[in-house]
């Protein structure tokens, strides 16, 4: 059953834009809301007005960037905005991935329907077709300095509109003329403004923002689970989790991890069997969950809130003001508070893998845990786990070389007019990478404590923590001899991706902050 929904440029949430970018063409049905199209006949009528009295106004009737003091006669301005999309198309790099395409065809689709822009509405009607037949145009991932818009890549979905550039549609790469014949679809004239309107905009740093703001909401649950799970199969201590103490640094990441802990701990055989053991306190990756995993929240809490006003904001150039009659060239094309954001909670996420390696390292180590060398029976014949925690070292370190923010750098474009930028779609980018290298971090760590628990059989753990236990036992076996191990940990990604893990503890235990 496809599901029909509208967009209307003012109420896009994170959960929608996920929602609807990882959706087939056959479960979403996207459109326009009558107000929005309302508005932006409104606004393209005052762009014609424009045209007809002849003065020159940027990005209609004139060049671009430095060539803005340039006016184009009348009779050009179509073959001005055709240009514009040809010249602009200079991405380079892999593609971004189907879900990060869509996102940020949703997203430029959501900002021009606010009704600002001047845009003719057909062409937003088609890039929703696009959408809703299952076409997603190839983009580049690199090329976006994150200001004066994120051109290129946004060029590169421009051109599809006009019969140009190259799409996927049903697995196969071929000229986006051909995808809009097959779904019936024929290519739009541009007319003034329209070009622009297409590729001014912070849709590419946005969508990065949003798939992974998304992501990290669940990822941050997650790593409150495994934790849980390590600390139980190394017969920790829940002490420090006591919520007494986290009043008392009252940060509100700690307060809900530490409440979060205690939820998951409840009713586990493991923590009553070893209260008078002579362990007086446990290491900091373990004692420390409550600050370290609460203040990697704080990082999202702090990224959402950006692109919560991001995603229903109006962020092309100039801005057309109808009923104020004026059009304005302003800077809202800039992505400084995407690219803080993004880095900012890239920092967020490295700390959350680096915390688990140390976890790992613990289990790894028999002096500390009371358990095999390496979580297996046999260690000298079989290694184990042993270089499952190399591999989480080994993103570890990746992810803290990436965490150096792109925002910090500038580098002036367009003979210096475009002067100061913010390398937004760089930041997006990098966290995308640090997003995957940590799923598969926290993956290991999941191999880890699984195998963990079911070495310090029979006492067991709380009930969610054993349906987690159980969950993974579907996908990967305990380990008795070496085997190859990368497969597990792809199959635990699979399952992370899946979100199952946290929605099934949250039927048990309610839901997690």
């Amino acid at each position: 059953m496809v599901t029909k929904v509208k967009l209307t440029g003012i109420d896009l949430t994170i959960e929608q834009v996920y929602e609807w970018a990882t959706s087939s063409d056959k479960e979403i049905e996207i459109s326009l809301d009558e107000d929005a199209l309302k508005r932006m006949q409104v606004s393209r009528d005052y762009v014609h007005k424009i045209v007809s009295d002849g003065k020159p106004v940027y990005g209609i009737n004139t060049g671009f960037g430095a060539l803005s003091d340039k006016f184009i006669d009348k009779e050009n301005l179509a073959e001005l905005q055709v240009n514009l999309i040809r010249s602009h198309c200079t991405g380079v790099g892999k593609p971004f991935n189907r879900t990060i395409s869509r996102a940020i065809m949703i997203l430029r689709a959501n900002c021009l329907a606010s009704g600002f822009s001047g845009i003719n509405p057909e062409l937003v009607v088609l890039l929703l077709d696009l959408i809703n037949h299952g076409v997603t145009p190839v983009i580049p991932e690199k090329g976006s300095v994150g200001a004066s818009g994120d051109l290129a890549p946004l060029s590169h979905i421009a051109i599809t509109l006009i019969g140009e550039g190259k799409v996927l549609y049903k697995g196969e790469l071929i000229p986006s003329k051909k995808a809009l014949d097959k779904i019936g679809k024929k290519s739009v004239i541009l007319g003034p403004k329209d070009g622009l309107a297409l590729i001014n905009g912070t849709a590419v740093m946005a969508g990065l923002g949003a798939i992974a703001i998304y992501e990290s909401t669940r990822l941050m649950k997650l790593a409150d689970i495994l934790a849980t799970l390590t600390l139980d199969s190394l017969r920790g201590s829940m002490k420090a989790y006591d919520e007494d103490i986290a009043r008392l640094k009252p940060h509100p990441g700690q307060i809900r991890v530490a409440a979060n802990l205690n939820k998951l701990l409840k009713g586990s055989e493991i923590i009553g069997s070893h209260e008078n053991c002579g362990k007086v306190q446990d290491p900091y990756s373990l004692r420390c969950v409550p600050q370290v995993h609460g203040s990697c929240r704080q990082t999202l809490s702090h990224a959402k809130e950006v692109v919560d006003i991001e995603l229903n904001s109006v962020t092309d150039n100039p801005l057309i003001f109808p009923e104020q009659n004026k059009v304005i060239s302003g800077g809202n094309f800039h992505g400084e508070a995407l690219a803080f954001c993004m880095d900012y909670l890239s920092m967020g996420l490295s700390e959350l893998c680096s915390i688990s390696e140390r976890r790992v390292e613990k289990m790894m180590n028999p002096t500390f845990s009371d358990l095999p060398a390496f979580l297996t029976k046999d260690s000298g014949l079989n290694s184990g786990l042993m270089i499952a925690h190399v591999t989480a070292a080994a993103l570890t370190s990746e992810n803290k070389y990436l965490c150096h923010p792109a925002s910090v750098d500038s580098i002036p474009t367009s003979t210096d007019k475009e002067d100061h930028v913010s390398m937004g779609v760089t930041s997006g980018r990098k966290l995308h990478e640090v997003l995957e290298n940590t799923k598969h971090c926290l993956a290991i760590e999941l191999l880890c404590n699984t195998q963990a628990l079911d070495l310090g059989r029979p006492l067991r753990s709380s009930k969610a923590l054993e349906a987690v236990h159980d969950l993974v036992r579907v996908k990967v076996p305990f380990i008795d001899v070496d085997r190859m191990l990368s497969t597990d940990i792809e199959n635990l990604v699979e399952l992370i991706d899946s979100f199952k893990i946290v929605e099934t503890v949250e039927k048990i235990i309610g839901e997690l902050d």
